[in-house]
């Protein structure tokens, strides 16, 4: 069991009101961290720390905010056996997934770091004589991020390195599901000696969400918000920083197609949709909800991927290796049985997997499938994925096409220029080719279109997200006036 306080102006406290809450583990029940539950008013003076930190930290060398995010980088690497112990505790996770989480989120730092020389504007051609007119590029403040649970090393790390590699300083509102994995990223960021208030982290109580995002949004220092989560909160916080006129990155919902084309590589196509629909228990973003295969090889890639699914491991990943863990919650595993049972009483077939127990689910395969069954178009954010067998190319690509989601996909077929056609067909900011839809890397634009968000993270694309486009000139000599 773990005490997680707050982290505000580079100290540990407690709630103002010594408020806590409790975070169990989904599987067993037992408590996996004890965490303050930040009032509004712990929620002000966090953004008010960041808001001192700023000029200090903004005004600081690339060369010294790239040592000190690097130092950062190797302390989050050093500290991987704490991270994976809260992820597993307070997420139900594998270690091995929290272990790719720790590796990956260092990449994010040692990315954002290598960006902070990468900050550039140009110089303008002028229409008046003399004037020299420069595109100019500085920090905004005080960035909000607000991370999920389901990668929350990764997403965590994602939703404040590039903004503190950009100059702003950031106030961290940690996920209810994994406070303790969220506050050691402030710990980590603090060790590494960034200063006191550069970095904040503000932990509440599931019931007091809300509030205290409402507050941190509307509070004057916050000038960028950037959110990881479901589509449906991610309206609210698009509405909360549309009324106080603030520019959100939200990175939202999906329901990811894997197009496979009737002369794709069976084989490999079953190994990226098994990685893509299962890792992590399908409780990615960009998992692979749907595949969306031709007619003529439907049974074949069925009866192989099929195989597959039923002999990946699942169980408690406290007692041994497995592949499939648990879900974050009983309430996840009810939602995503409903959407199975929904399907197969409208005709679908269950090709692999099933219900499972507790929290703790097979890999499910769901053929057949038609708009019909809810499960078609929700997202089900669990281990099962989607069979929708088409007729040739344009159907697949209508298939695809055919949700409110766009973040990831994928398409897999020999004929390279047919499948990069048809890539460029599907409305989803990500697409890979003979590839899986789970796919990050730190130095690419990461984001969707549709009900998946609009921003991108990741490289010289979230510098325009984090930084205030500037237009100045210097008058260098005389200026005409026509009065």
């Amino acid at each position: 069991m773990n005490a997680i306080d707050l982290l505000i102006g580079g100290k540990d406290q407690s709630a103002s009101n010594q408020r806590t809450f409790q975070r169990r583990n989904p599987i067993s029940g037992e408590v996996a961290t004890i965490v303050a539950a930040a009032s509004i008013d712990d929620a002000m003076r966090a953004a008010d720390a960041a808001a001192a930190a700023f000029p200090a930290w903004s005004q600081l060398g690339p060369s010294e905010r790239r040592k000190r995010l690097s130092a950062a980088a190797d302390i989050l690497a050093r500290r991987a056996a704490e991270f994976t112990a809260l992820m597993v505790a307070e997420t139900g996770a594998t270690a091995g997934w929290a272990g790719f989480n720790v590796h990956l989120a260092e990449g994010m730092l040692r990315e954002a770091a290598a960006m902070t020389t990468q900050i550039s504007g140009e110089v303008i051609p002028s229409d008046k004589p003399d004037n020299l007119a420069m595109a100019f590029r500085q920090p905004v403040g005080v960035v909000l991020g607000i991370a999920p649970w389901n990668a929350p090393i990764i997403l965590g790390v994602r939703s404040v390195a590039m903004p503190l590699a950009c100059g702003n300083t950031v106030v961290l509102k940690a996920s209810e599901m994994s406070p303790g994995v969220h506050r050691l990223i402030g710990s980590c960021l603090a060790e590494a000696g960034l200063g006191d208030g550069v970095v904040n982290v503000v932990t509440n109580a599931p019931e007091d969400a809300q509030a205290v995002v409402e507050a941190l949004i509307a509070h004057p220092a916050i000038r960028r918000v950037n959110f990881t989560g479901s589509t449906r909160v991610g309206r609210l916080i698009a509405l909360a920083c549309a009324k106080h006129l603030k520019r959100a990155l939200l990175e939202l919902g999906g329901k990811a197609p894997l197009v496979i084309l009737d002369d794709a590589d069976l084989d490999a196509a079953v190994n990226a949709a098994a990685f893509g629909a299962f890792m992590n228990q399908g409780q990615i973003c960009m998992s692979t909800e749907r595949i969306v295969v031709d007619d003529k090889v439907a049974d074949a890639f069925i009866a192989k991927f099929a195989a597959k699914a039923k002999k990946l491991p699942h169980g408690d990943p406290r007692k041994g290796n497995v592949v499939l863990g648990s879900l974050i919650s009983g309430a996840a595993c009810d939602r995503v049985r409903g959407l199975i049972d929904d399907a197969v009483a409208k005709g679908a077939v269950l090709a692999a997997g099933g219900h499972g127990s507790g929290t703790i689910m097979p890999a499910t395969i769901v053929d057949h499938v038609t708009p019909a069954m809810r499960i078609y178009g929700e997202e089900s954010f669990g281990p099962v994925v989607t069979v929708v067998r088409v007729s040739g190319v344009d159907e697949a690509v209508r298939v695809a096409n055919d949700t409110e989601y766009g973040l990831s996909s994928a398409v897999f077929g020999r004929d390279i220029a047919r499948a990069l056609g048809v890539a460029k067909r599907i409305e989803a900011g990500i697409c890979h080719v003979n590839a899986p839809t789970v796919h990050d890397e730190p130095q690419m634009p990461f984001g969707g279109t549709k009900a998946s968000g609009y921003g991108r993270f990741g490289g010289k694309a979230a510098i325009d997200e984090f930084t205030e486009l500037r237009w100045i000139t210097v008058q260098t000599g005389p200026r005409h006036y026509p009065f």
